[in-house]
């Protein structure tokens, strides 16, 4: 089979798509036959040696596919089975393993790529508005990011809470964007203060929590941004790392909660994931969630499509297309 892979750790230019073995699957393992391939800002982080992986290494996190065999012991899936996952390696290829603990059936309605399309950014957006800050409909967000993949769904589950959202994004179109997802206010953060415009909107108070997906560029004003006891939940960083901080920062600006989640910790039981699995997929097939997938490209072209990633420009998911 073909697969990307990289080597060594650098720029889109270590992104080899060679031939490799297909894996056979072990006990209570699948082999999914890949039709569409999440591309996230994992994926680059791996890459670029800011998350160190043993190489050679297969990029990506997510996908969609049938299943095409199964290990001793699997008894919840079957050959030509449409399944979909997430957080699980090595998804930029023809095929992949996937633990059957970790696999999701399809539902009817959902389409390979919306599926590989929602599984990862909504179970993160699920995550963060349900466990890490369970917001409620006196509660006031600030989400950055609004109009990307990830921001997009954000918002969306964020207002079926009823909490009043305020989001931002890099320009006019991605506001539309958030807009649209159903965002009450919009900010564009390289035009306007949006600390600034956050103190405006809440009467001085700061919103309850601020979800943080740009980190270094950012993070300092969201800070600035939050009320008293408020949350900064720090989820990505698509400007680069934040710098270390001193704790005592978060007693001097109003005794603030600082978390770092990650989506692993959030389905790391099985009925964890089919909770969170089952809304999101179930609302994304139903079409009270709105997927917006932005671009696809050819898995060939995995390089071109991390050069689009990682210059800020997509208004929604980017999905790799594997080759049959």
């Amino acid at each position: 089979m073909y697969a990307v892979r990289i080597h060594e750790h650098g720029s889109v230019d270590v992104m080899r798509y060679e031939e490799v073995p297909t894996p056979e699957p072990g006990a209570g393992e699948v082999r999914v036959k890949l039709a569409a391939v999440g591309i996230n800002f994992i994926d680059t982080y791996q890459r670029a040696g800011l998350y160190k992986v043993a190489l050679p290494f297969i990029l990506g996190q997510e996908g969609a596919g049938v299943v095409d065999a199964v290990g001793a012991g699997v008894t919840d899936f079957k050959a030509g089975d449409p399944v979909v996952y997430t957080s699980v390696p090595y998804a930029y290829a023809q095929y992949t393993l996937v633990p059957a603990a970790r696999l999701l059936h399809l539902p009817a309605k959902l389409d390979f790529q919306q599926a590989a399309a929602v599984i990862l950014q909504g179970l993160t957006a699920h995550y963060l508005v349900n466990s890490t800050f369970p917001l409620k409909a006196e509660h006031t967000a600030l989400i950055h990011a609004a109009g990307g993949g990830t921001g997009q769904i954000l918002v969306q589950l964020a207002k079926r809470t009823g909490a009043r959202v305020i989001g931002t994004a890099s320009s006019d179109e991605k506001l539309q964007l958030a807009m649209q997802a159903g965002a009450d206010h919009v900010i564009n953060y390289t035009t306007q203060d949006f600390e600034a415009e956050v103190k405006t909107l809440t009467d001085g108070r700061g919103v309850d929590v601020v979800y943080e997906s740009v980190g270094k560029t950012t993070f300092d004003k969201s800070l600035n941004s939050l009320r008293p006891r408020g949350y900064l939940v720090l989820f990505g960083q698509s400007s680069g790392p934040v710098p270390p901080l001193d704790p005592q920062v978060l007693n001097a600006r109003g005794s603030l909660f600082l978390t770092r989640p990650t989506l692993g910790n959030y389905i790391a039981t099985r009925d964890e994931l089919e909770w969170r699995a089952n809304e999101v997929l179930s609302l994304a097939a139903s079409g009270e969630l709105r997927v917006q997938i932005d671009q696809t490209w050819p898995l060939s072209e995995a390089a071109a499509a991390h050069q689009h990633l990682e210059g800020r420009q997509s208004k929604g998911k980017l999905l790799l297309i594997p080759q049959s």
